[in-house]
């Protein structure tokens, strides 16, 4: 495949939506090859995702089930049952490093997906080296990192973040369900929280959720959180709200 040198924005329109099989979805795309820090923090306001090197951001005419959300960092207070998460993790060894690429990562990622295919019907290929390099290592700056959890000398989960001054950003996590017991992708989400805490980081952004869907419905348990209101371009005011689920009908 022939590599991007150059920085690109595009639209795709009617694609196939990610979340809703009867649905067709509406994508603005960047491919960046050098972001800087104050520009990607900027997308993150404005709703913006990215895997490797191309940020997107839906621009659907007719549907706003995407909803871009954000924690509140100072104000999340960990509940009893989230505690006893983080307690029964204490043996759980935590890497923090630059994104890599291992066989280790592949063998993981692709137990990952084919267990979820069996549970939630995801789409199940399994993945080559090349792209999950363009996925998960390639655009990695200052700020892009993994988060390896390992307990019995093997790699049992792997979350791939950006830390910036001003938010985490929470791109993917992948695990082994061998391992349920530790609740894993939970744990990922408060080991961030903490992280975070620690480096007085105010905001959170799990990406999209979409209220009772069956993959990303779950994200609406991190309360409080805020939600974004308007989508508007990179160049106007972006506003975001306290999710009130009496008041926001969503």
């Amino acid at each position: 495949m022939q590599k991007l040198h150059e920085d690109i924005e595009f639209v795709e329109h009617k694609r196939e939506c990610s979340y809703f099989s009867t649905e067709l979805s509406d994508m603005r795309y960047r491919y960046i090859n050098k972001c800087s820090i104050e520009d990607y923090q900027n997308m993150l306001v404005h709703g913006w995702r990215r895997f490797g090197k191309m940020h997107f951001v839906p621009e659907c005419e007719h549907c706003n089930k995407c909803i871009s959300m954000r924690i509140d960092v100072k104000k999340y207070k960990f509940t009893k049952s989230e505690k006893r998460v983080l307690a029964k993790n204490e043996d759980t060894k935590i890497f923090i490093q630059n994104p890599s690429l291992s066989i280790d990562h592949l063998k993981l990622y692709d137990k990952y997906h084919a267990h979820m295919h069996g549970k939630k019907n995801w789409t199940y290929v399994p993945i080559d080296p090349t792209e999950y390099n363009r996925s998960y290592v390639e655009g990695k700056l200052s700020f892009a990192r993994e988060i390896l959890y390992v307990r019995d000398d093997k790699l049992i989960g792997v979350a791939i973040s950006d830390i910036l001054p001003k938010s985490i950003s929470s791109i993917y996590c992948y695990y082994d369900h061998d391992y349920d017991k530790y609740s894993i992708g939970k744990y990922s989400i408060l080991v961030q929280i903490k992280i975070a805490k620690e480096l007085n980081i105010p905001y959170i952004y799990l990406g999209y959720w979409i209220k009772d869907h069956l993959s990303m419905g779950y994200k609406e348990n991190y309360q409080p959180f805020e939600i974004l209101v308007n989508r508007s371009p990179l160049n106007k005011m972006a506003f975001w709200k306290e999710y009130d689920p009496k008041v926001d009908k969503i």
